[in-house]
């Protein structure tokens, strides 16, 4: 997992970059455009995006957001509710939950206090709407403004340049064209818009323009777990919730306040041609911006902020900006090509998905913070994000070599040091180490909750980006960036696990939530996939310290040398690993135990084998996991795991069943279809689906070494695929 010397890994890159440069370049801009998105009509519950990974904007097939309001988020725009009734401030930080008794020491944990400020804490702070930006039709004799509908266009047809992240749409409106071309900035959160019709400007037979573009700004709070399609709400009734401000502006420029409970934003306008800017109505929230000046063309920026710009760039330089932005991603980082020599008619499909996940995680997923499961399409959990979903959320970047992407995001681990130290010796009372949070925001505070206290396979995931980090910079600088967080996160794995005098080993919980959450916490020991990511983990700190050349902690080797062994039973013909020890004898037929993330199969699959894992009954578990397990229920990640696993157990023919599993579905943009689980999108399943085909197409660390160097796929059936593979790095 480690190389002995930082040159064992540079010589391994310069063998890949001999061969890969030996083989015929990958056509990736044909391979790119070849999936550019097209509609004709609305997706009434997804958007086409334009963003940069902290911004995004969400459009209909106006290529804005004229008929449906979809969001304009971002990972900054938050904002905190007004306190609930007879309570203040005080008691938010005075707020404790219940103690557990874990081994004969109470442990508080943040759940069970009160009610009202419980609910506060976790639905605060909620991200928020920044505003929409759509077409305004106005009648040309009277200027009022028009109820047009969707339908009342025609020839409509839109796409997306996934080469240069530029939207556009053409339509017809009354025997006139109508173009509009979106595009994000890369560096700021803004986007410029372009209008080019005869409607813009009046004409002998029209008195007035016919054509602007309208802002409008809903009120957003924490009343709705999920907010799916649509975040915020604009109805007149709540108009008095919040407030809006016309502030100083020219012909030029302008600028408007949104201020809601105490959280202020800022949209600054910009254009080179003249314009005026209007507010429909005293007490709405929707202003009408209309061309000054007789032309057939509006180019506007719109930028959103908490501080008000001093300047805006140009929207020539903004979309030019996307344009190098875009290009340097499609051409610098990892690549997959499945579609030039394969004969499998799957191949297109999962390509399909591949190029339009790799644009929509660089859209929505690739900020400052880590992502929240919808990214930057809607809000679920409030638009916070969960730490143990980060891994499917984020370490696919390390595979596809878009570092850059990842470093923006996996400093959280610093970040959060002090709280997740604080939580664990404070708080919690153990006596080393930091306890990584579950559901949480920028601030690192952890979400009540039962389950965001109890769960624990987020533990081990900063031991994997760190590792994953060091094989590709190999040095000193970074093997001491993430020494703090991996001492921290390898000593809370060390105190939490419980020395069994009777049994002579270390146990894990009770109480504990296992990854599929759907098993009783009291009673919960010694889960078989949380033990094999412990053992997992602790060899992962103890190689970096060892790599620093300093001493490992005597306490890590002790826990993980006697870490109670896997779980197993026989189920009447063989014998299989267990969801945690003790489980009741008939759980394969008892709904309560199958219907959720089958982790099982993440012990050889996800993980690399762990010591005292038997390779024979993990894939008699999986094959069992196969034949029993209710997978109309499960999530988008799960089924990329699978795949993994099946990939390692050989059964390549099989991985590619479950990436393109009927219940694993991403819809005509590329958006992963939530299920019966949660509203679409769900993007861990496009993370997982990214990591997994990765991993397959380049190899894993055990994967063979000679079919890797004959340009062979270890993961890849070997009939009806030919897989060409650039810029990947193997899985651990």
């Amino acid at each position: 997992m480690f190389p002995t010397e930082p040159n064992t890994i540079c010589c391994l890159f310069l063998l890949c970059s001999i061969f890969l440069t030996s083989n015929a370049a990958i056509d990736r801009h044909s391979l790119v455009t070849r999936y550019n998105p097209t509609r004709n009509a609305s997706n009434p519950t997804t958007p086409m995006q334009v963003g940069n990974g902290n911004f995004a904007f969400g459009a209909d097939v106006t290529s804005l957001q004229t008929f449906l309001p979809f969001a304009t988020m971002s990972s900054w725009g938050w904002k905190n509710d007004s306190l609930p009734p007879n309570r203040t401030i005080e008691d938010v930080y005075n707020y404790k939950g219940e103690s557990w008794y874990n081994h004969g020491r109470l442990v508080q944990y943040d759940f069970g206090g009160d009610p009202e400020i419980e609910q506060w804490l976790t639905a605060n702070p909620n991200r928020v709407n920044l505003g929409i930006v759509g077409l305004v039709f106005l009648d040309a004799q009277t200027g009022l403004i028009q109820n047009v509908l969707e339908s009342d266009l025609s020839d409509v047809h839109q796409t997306l340049d996934l080469w240069t992240g530029i939207m556009s749409s053409e339509f017809t409106y009354e025997d006139t064209t109508i173009n509009v071309t979106t595009t994000s900035a890369q560096d700021i959160s803004a986007i410029t818009v372009t209008v080019t019709s005869p409607h813009l400007f009046p004409n002998t037979s029209n008195a007035f323009t016919r054509l602007g573009i309208f802002l409008d700004f809903p009120w957003g709070d924490g009343s709705q777990k999920f907010s799916a399609p649509f975040v915020g709400n604009f109805s007149s009734a709540l108009f008095n919730n919040h407030t809006t401000t016309l502030l100083d502006h020219n012909e030029f420029q302008a600028q408007i306040k949104h201020q809601m409970v105490d959280a202020i934003f800022y949209t600054a306008v910009e254009s080179s041609t003249k314009f005026d800017i209007t507010r429909d109505s005293p007490i709405a929230h929707r202003y009408t911006i209309l061309p000054h000046s007789d032309t057939n063309s509006l180019s506007l920026v719109i930028s959103y902020n908490s501080i008000l710009p001093s300047s805006l760039p140009s929207s020539a330089s903004l979309v030019q900006s996307s344009i190098a932005t875009w290009e340097s991603y499609w051409m610098d980082g990892g690549f997959i090509d499945l579609i030039t020599g394969s004969t499998d008619s799957r191949a297109d499909e999962l390509q399909r998905r591949i190029i339009l996940s790799r644009y929509l995680m660089r859209v929505n997923e690739a900020g400052e913070d880590p992502p929240q499961e919808s990214g930057l399409v809607n809000d679920g959990w409030y638009g916070k994000f969960h730490m143990e979903e980060y891994f499917w959320h984020s370490a696919h970047w390390a595979l596809w070599s878009n570092w850059d992407l990842l470093r923006r995001s996996s400093n959280v681990y610093t970040s959060f040091l002090p709280t997740s130290l604080s939580r664990s010796q404070i708080q919690q009372g153990w006596s080393s180490g930091a306890r990584w949070p579950k559901m949480t925001d920028p601030s690192g505070r952890s979400s009540p909750g039962e389950i965001n206290n109890l769960l624990i396979w987020e533990q081990p995931h900063p031991l994997v980006f760190a590792t994953y980090e060091y094989r590709a910079f190999p040095s000193l600088s970074t093997l001491e960036k993430w020494k703090d967080v991996v001492k921290a996160t390898a000593d809370w794995m060390a105190v939490f696990a419980w020395s069994n005098a009777s049994t002579r080993v270390y146990d894990l919980g009770p109480p504990l939530y296992v990854v599929s959450e759907d098993t009783s916490p009291n009673v919960t020991v010694n889960p078989a996939f949380e033990l094999a990511y412990w053992r997992f983990g602790f060899g992962l700190a103890e190689a970096w310290f060892n790599e620093l050349r300093e001493e490992v902690p005597r306490d890590w080797t002790t826990v993980k040398n006697n870490l109670a062994p896997l779980p197993i039973q026989n189920n009447g013909t063989s014998t299989v690993y267990t969801v945690y020890e003790g489980i009741e004898p008939d759980f394969w037929t008892d709904p309560a135990y199958i219907n959720d993330h089958p982790s099982l199969v993440g012990l050889h699959g996800w993980l690399p084998p762990t010591e005292g894992l038997d390779l024979g009954i993990a894939k008699v578990t999986m094959e069992e996991v196969w034949a029993r397990w209710n997978f109309s229920n499960c999530w988008g990640w799960d089924f990329p795991m699978l795949a993994m696993s099946a990939a390692r157990n050989n059964d390549t023919e099989k991985a590619i069943e479950w990436l393109l599993h009927p219940l694993f579905q991403f819809d005509d943009v590329g958006m992963p279809i939530g299920g019966v689980r949660v509203p679409t999108p769900y993007f861990p399943g496009s993370g997982a689906l990214l990591y997994a085909t990765a991993m397959m197409a380049q190899g894993w660390d055990e994967s063979d070494e000679k079919e890797r160097e004959g340009g062979k796929a270890p993961g890849f059936p070997r009939t009806g695929w030919d897989v060409s593979v650039e810029g990947l790095s193997m899985a651990l």
